[in-house]
């Protein structure tokens, strides 16, 4: 029985391979990863008109065929047929971006090089339309000396034209010869200057889109300009999340004080009716309140990422990068941290050299993810006043901004530190590709904010949910006895106290030592963990105690320099169990998170210690 002749997707990144994988197969998709890599192994299955079956695999994008990653190498090895446990391709799909076809071309013609059956799939040629860009595809053939087919993969539009390419590709490719290819030796200057003038033969430019987009540049890519630029950005960011969640969260709170007051009033006392209120609906509640701040700081990043300006701010954070010896493709896993460590870590597999890799796995716990938002918002409202430094500048959002800043600093200091000790090495360059500025779509928006909201309240409704109900048993029993508080009598209490031993000298008090297990499920757990202690120790016949907003407990019984230890803890503390598991996976073994873990533990207390004592000093 003759196998279904296999397929390959590959070209630049960001040409929108996926997509257009995603457009041929449909949902008949298998993802796995090849023999020996972490590497991800994305096939399907396509029929063609006349039935016949084809095996599509989408190839991780690549500039060219000298790898600098992982990714890379099984591109590179799959297109020779080197890669273990995989057959020489039939036929090749090389999809190029059409707006940017000089660039993309270069890779092509190496391929195209390779005397395998190819098509050129003409993507995005919308979007290139829209820019002005009047394409001639018959042109474009006739210069590469392959087919060439139009197609628009998020719109479907060419897709029956290049599966009959296709078709006809996999019919030639039975009356040639299989096996291992060697590519011919090239020049890649001389690649790049002919695939320019291809470019420019088959295309005419019909206006100014371009130009205003190299306008653009000249100042978001302007040595000083730019910079400041990003700055006001950022700052315009952080100061949103508060200024405009006010609202919003004022209802989500007042929600849950009446859900919390309806099961006071209608179900009887006992352990039921404690456990609801105070483990899940003080707990849980205190952590979801948060959400329209989370969702604010990622509807500015989706907004950035989709209108082509994020990959402008890695390239002006590549010298800065290359200062504390790592190169630019770092900051993209970095960047990912910014919403969750885990992605961030896995993101790393596209850094080639192993030392750059490791440094970036070890310091991307150290950006501020989404996870410590809900920690920073809760100590900062309670204890940073919510007044104007300058006009339109608010002294909280400049505080939010100062933390996300020192954990950008704390990671370039590790990683300065990393690099010439435990992981010295050598800082390769790297290859960027500038995508063109869009106006980023409503639709995609909200998309994007949808899932996070999801991905935020699944968390809310598993992790945070379990955690506090584990840590509301082991506070709440055994009972403790009149006069004493119980917090401090119960399993959990007498726990925290041993830890309350070591966390004392930094500033730290009962209740914290008690947050602080918990907190290792996930970050955010600390403040339903802080809510549930509190709703346990709340004296039932003080209502206006019982009932008062987790801020103003905590600003009632915390010195502000404490509060500000708390803070300094969480910028560098690495307090997530999914962040450590992913470490040891991508690092294969147990040394390397064992060691992140121990210095970012002791950074974190360093940390905190030298904030409360400084902040003691000063008489704060």
């Amino acid at each position: 029985m003759n196998a279904a002749p296999m397929v390959a997707l590959v070209g630049n990144p960001n040409a929108g391979k996926s997509a257009l994988f995603n457009a041929l197969t449909g949902a008949r998709q298998k993802v796995g990863n090849y023999p020996g890599v972490t590497v991800e192994r994305k096939a399907g299955r396509m029929s063609l008109a006349d039935g016949r079956p084809v095996e599509l695999i989408d190839l991780p994008g690549t500039y060219s065929l000298e790898p600098a990653s992982p990714d890379e190498r099984v591109t590179r090895d799959v297109v020779l047929g080197r890669q273990e446990g995989e057959r020489l391709p039939a036929a090749l799909v090389i999809v190029v971006d059409a707006g940017n076809l000089d660039n993309h071309l270069r890779f092509a013609l190496q391929l195209i090089d390779l005397d395998l059956p190819i098509v050129v799939a003409l993507n995005m040629i919308d979007m290139a339309e829209r820019d002005g860009l009047r394409i001639d595809a018959d042109r474009l053939a006739a210069e590469l000396g392959v087919p060439v087919v139009a197609t628009v993969a998020v719109r479907k539009r060419g897709i029956e034209a290049l599966k009959a390419a296709i078709g006809t590709l996999a019919m030639e490719s039975g009356r040639r010869a299989g096996g291992v290819r060697t590519p011919p030796p090239s020049d890649l200057a001389a690649l790049q200057k002919r695939a320019r003038a291809i470019a420019r033969a088959a295309t005419h430019e019909t206006s100014g889109a371009r130009r205003r987009s190299q306008q653009i540049d000249a100042v978001a890519l302007h040595p000083l300009f730019g910079p400041l630029l990003l700055a006001a950005i950022l700052f315009v960011v952080f100061q949103a999340v508060f200024a405009w969640a006010q609202a919003p969260m004022d209802a989500i709170d007042a929600g849950f004080a009446a859900l919390g007051s309806w099961v006071d009033t209608h179900l009887p006392p006992g352990f039921v009716r404690d456990l609801l209120s105070q483990g899940v609906i003080k707990g849980v509640g205190a952590v979801i309140v948060f959400l329209p701040q989370i969702l604010i700081l990622f509807g500015f990043i989706l907004l950035l990422e989709a209108s082509g300006y994020m990959v402008r701010a890695a390239f002006m954070m590549d010298r800065l990068m290359a200062r504390v010896g790592l190169s630019g493709r770092a900051f993209i896993p970095l960047l990912s941290s910014f919403a969750c460590a885990v992605p961030g870590i896995m993101a790393t597999r596209t850094i080639d050299d192993p030392k750059d890799r490791l440094t970036t796995i070890l310091i991307a716990p150290l950006t501020t993810c989404s996870a410590r938002l809900p920690v920073y918002t809760l100590i900062i409202g309670a204890f940073i006043p919510a007044r104007a430094v300058l006009p339109g500048i608010g002294l909280q959002g400049l505080v939010l901004f100062a933390l996300y800043a020192a954990g950008v600093a704390g990671a370039l200091v590790a990683a300065l530190i990393l690099r010439r000790t435990v992981t010295r090495g050598p800082s390769p360059g790297f290859l960027m590709e500038m995508p063109r500025y869009q106006l980023p779509s409503v639709r995609d928006l909200g998309i994007g904010l949808w899932t996070r909201a999801t991905i935020f309240l699944k968390r809310a409704g598993t992790i945070i949910l379990a955690s506090n109900v584990a840590l509301w048993v082991l506070a709440s029993y055994p009972q403790a006895p009149a006069g004493m508080k119980q917090s401090e009598y119960s399993i959990a209490g007498r726990i925290a106290s041993a830890i309350e031993l070591v966390v004392r000298p930094i500033g730290f008090n009962h209740e914290i030592a008690l947050a602080l297990p918990p907190a290792m499920a996930a970050r955010e757990v600390a403040v339903s963990a802080l809510a549930t202690v509190y709703a346990i120790d709340a004296d039932s016949t003080d209502e206006t105690r019982t009932d008062a907003a987790l801020g103003v407990r905590m600003q009632a019984s915390w010195p502000l320099p404490t509060a500000l230890a708390f803070l300094a803890w969480f910028v560098f503390a690495p307090q997530c169990l999914s962040t450590i598991a992913v470490t040891r996976r991508e690092t294969n073994g147990w040394r390397w998170p064992a060691f992140m873990v121990a210095y970012l533990f002791c950074l974190a207390y360093l940390a905190a210690g030298a904030t409360f004592w400084l902040a003691t000093a000063l008489g704060l």
